[in-house]
């Protein structure tokens, strides 16, 4: 017998068992879409947490402001601010491979007329802008003159823009912080959510002299040239490591600490935690497709049955 009579002798036993072959088919249908869907899903999900690691910048470590011990009770980090804005001075004098920015941070709500939102607000200098990659939508960036200057102008996230002035030009309205009249002369392009999960838009960036003056400064704060964190951006091609040995080197013979005690500060290798997550989104994406390929195997046995069965009859 030949093709032609093969196919033939298949379509007459397909119509005679017709329930019989959507079943089959329908086994086989769902094993093929589950495999392809969750495929996809996996896909999906490491996209998303590769544009997460990308958002945040490349090549940076974090400093945050340390664990202290008092009273024999070990407190968290960021419990006592332990790092200045000298120290941020210090690391790229010390290490030219390196730029850094240092920022304080607070919440407030902010109001323009008869709008009010609750935001996050950092004080920063102008480079935290390239250390963090931010890149602006519409205005302009406020400089160095404006942070010797300690004026008062910002710049917002998208989050902010939306819910404060809607379909409005932000740009050049004066909105207020903690009572304190802003200039808004910028607006942030689009960051997302963090690999940790918070809203990445949702912020005002103003200059740090001003914050520690106007907004976030407190009793010896505003006297004092603390800050909360550090971010540091390494050359490209630079070794992560080494420059993180470097910054840890450099703080702890700032801080006087002597050999076999603890850091005052936290130091985070943000290339480390963004490979933790690669790999944690590539194990997800494999199990998916793996546990989608219990469906299309449990459909070819089925398959297999039913074709035994027609074979015996």
């Amino acid at each position: 017998m030949n093709v032609l009579g093969l196919l033939r002798v298949a379509m007459r036993a397909l119509a005679v068992n017709k329930l019989r072959s959507l079943l089959t088919m329908l086994g086989i249908i769902i094993g093929v879409a589950a495999v392809i869907v969750m495929i996809a899903v996996g896909a999906g999900a490491q996209k998303r947490v590769e544009e997460q690691i990308r958002s945040l910048g490349s090549n940076l470590l974090l400093i945050l402001s340390g664990t202290t011990t008092a009273g024999g009770a070990r407190m968290g980090f960021g419990s006592n601010l332990t790092i200045s804005e000298d120290d941020a001075a210090a690391i790229p004098r010390e290490i030219p491979e390196t730029m850094s920015a240092p920022a304080l941070r607070g919440t407030a709500q902010i109001i323009w007329g008869n709008q009010n939102w609750s935001t996050v607000i950092f004080g920063v200098t102008p480079d935290y802008i390239d250390v963090r990659q931010w890149e602006l939508a519409a205005g302009r960036l406020f400089d160095a003159t404006d942070l010797a200057g300690a004026t008062k102008v910002c710049l917002i996230g998208q989050t902010v823009a939306k819910q404060l002035f809607g379909g409005t030009d932000p740009v050049g309205q004066v909105i207020r912080v903690r009572r304190v009249p802003f200039t808004v002369i910028g607006v942030l392009e689009s960051k997302g959510q963090s690999m940790m999960g918070y809203d990445q838009d949702d912020l005002i960036l103003m200059p740090i002299s001003t914050a520690r003056k106007r907004v976030l400064g407190s009793g010896n704060l505003a006297k004092q040239r603390s800050v909360g964190t550090i971010w540091v951006k390494v050359a490209e091609g630079y070794d992560m490591k080494a420059a993180e040995e470097q910054v840890r080197s450099l703080l702890r013979q700032r801080h006087r600490l002597q050999a076999g005690q603890d850091d005052d500060f936290s130091l985070r290798n943000l290339e480390e935690v963004a490979a933790t997550q690669e790999a944690s989104s590539r194990v997800l994406a494999l199990l998916l497709a793996a546990v989608a390929s219990v469906s299309l195997v449990v459909g070819g046995i089925g398959i297999m049955n039913i074709m035994l069965v027609s074979v015996t009859e």
